[in-house]
């Protein structure tokens, strides 16, 4: 197979292993783990994890001029993003957030025209006043009374933080990727990731009582830490390597599709008018935020 395949099997495999993580990691928290100290757990380990197979990768130096634009990368993909996620994922529902997190396609797109000046044609304003629309719509009035999401609307607001600074992330990391191998640029996002987060996520970490902790409890922190994390991050970086940072986004797409039916199999959500509507409004605005335009004759 051609490395552009690989790499669409690549952001597939992110994709799927994201879609189910927005129930999985909703089972844990915060009975047994509370969001900030899934963080910390996240961090760490993916941070050990890339420094080890880093052996295997070119001993590569990240240069002076390069380290603003990794350290910006860490603050958006590793910091803002995993907090925002987490935290909205303990405040709202599995559905929602594999709802919310398909708008980031459209921020790929509101960032590319504001600093790289690519050109918002009609049906790119179409796409993201529909998303936006979606998205509001879910904040606004897709609160439920349930006892596993204490505040709905908030946990909706911190996905779309979440995914702001994810497409963010993107756009950052596609200009670094062309010039660092994955593993290089990993292990150094991520160490730079876990001083950032360790004051933020300690005490939380620290309240995790590990002897009452289950064994499915352990199997799903594996699942968020290994897959989730490692995974997903390598996953991404290598599509990157061969995609466009939009292509890449537009994988998004299959997450609420992946989502909704994981949790709706395995009991822990279920569907409502309302997130029904808003779900086709957010996909029919990415659809049209990233759709390429003809080209003019």
């Amino acid at each position: 197979m051609s490395k552009r395949t690989w790499a669409l099997l690549a952001a597939v495999g992110a994709t799927t292993i994201y879609g189910i993580n927005h129930t999985i990691a909703k089972g844990v928290m915060p009975t047994y783990v509370k969001p900030f100290g899934f963080i910390m757990l996240r961090v760490a380990g993916a941070a050990a994890l890339f420094w080890l197979i880093s052996i295997f990768g070119p001993k590569e130096k990240i240069e002076r001029r390069d380290w603003p634009k990794v350290l910006v990368c860490a603050i958006l993909g590793m910091v803002i993003n995993m907090l925002a996620f987490f935290k909205g994922l303990q405040l709202s529902t599995p559905i929602n957030s594999a709802v919310l997190v398909t708008i980031t396609p459209i921020i790929v797109v509101l960032l590319s025209a504001l600093f790289l000046k690519e050109r918002i044609t009609i049906n790119k304003g179409l796409g993201i006043f529909l998303g936006f629309v979606g998205a509001i719509a879910l904040i606004l009035f897709g609160a439920e009374i349930r006892s596993d999401a204490p505040n709905i609307p908030w946990g909706n607001f911190l996905f779309i933080i979440n995914a702001i600074s994810y497409g963010a992330y993107l756009i950052v990391a596609k200009t670094l990727i062309e010039k660092y191998h994955p593993f290089t640029l990993m292990k150094w996002l991520f160490t730079l990731a876990l001083i950032i987060n360790f004051p933020i996520t300690l005490p939380e970490f620290l309240e995790i009582q590990w002897s009452t902790v289950p064994l499915w409890a352990y199997g799903s922190i594996v699942f968020v830490v290994v897959g989730t994390t490692f995974l997903t991050y390598l996953f991404n970086v290598f599509a990157l390597t061969q995609l466009k940072a939009s292509t890449v986004g537009a994988f998004v797409y299959l997450q609420p599709l992946i989502g909704i039916l994981f949790a709706l199999f395995s009991g822990k959500d279920q569907l409502t008018i309302i997130k029904i509507l808003a779900t086709v409004l957010v996909l029919v605005g990415v659809y049209l935020a990233s759709k390429k335009p003809k080209p003019r004759p």
